[in-house]
């Protein structure tokens, strides 16, 4: 199973190559994931298919190419931070965007049950327009 470190970065290695399945197993019945207020997809999803619906599917929406990308994983106890960025081409012009970002992550029995965005939701709005 590995360490609370490892199970984060091998959910974020999986999304990055679009294995959605297996970031989706990481995640507990009852995860509460929860995207920060003014972000477009703003909220608390209850579940990994409501993570899938609420948030996954609609990345689109931020813009093209969407990705995450961490840089580094800090771990606490059963907390998880990840330090890193957004990345994603704006539908309008196509030019590239970029945001940083942390996420914190808290993991019971290998599998997340708790997911908080923290980002400049200005700025990411900014840079979708």
């Amino acid at each position: 199973m590995g360490t609370n470190k490892e199970i984060v970065a091998a959910m974020y290695a999986s999304f990055a190559t679009g294995d959605v399945p297996t970031v989706m197993g990481i995640m507990a019945d009852g995860i509460e994931w929860t995207e920060a207020d003014g972000f477009p997809l703003a909220g608390t999803y209850v579940g990994p298919q409501a993570v899938l619906e609420g948030v996954f599917m609609r990345l689109g929406e931020i813009g093209d190419g969407f990705a995450a990308i961490p840089d580094q994983f800090v771990a606490d106890g059963d907390t998880v931070a990840v330090l890193g960025r957004y990345q994603w081409k704006t539908s309008v012009s196509g030019e590239p965007a970029e945001v940083k970002m942390v996420h914190v992550l808290k993991l019971a029995d290998g599998k997340v049950t708790h997911f908080q965005q923290h980002v400049d939701t200005v700025r990411v709005n900014e840079l979708r327009a």
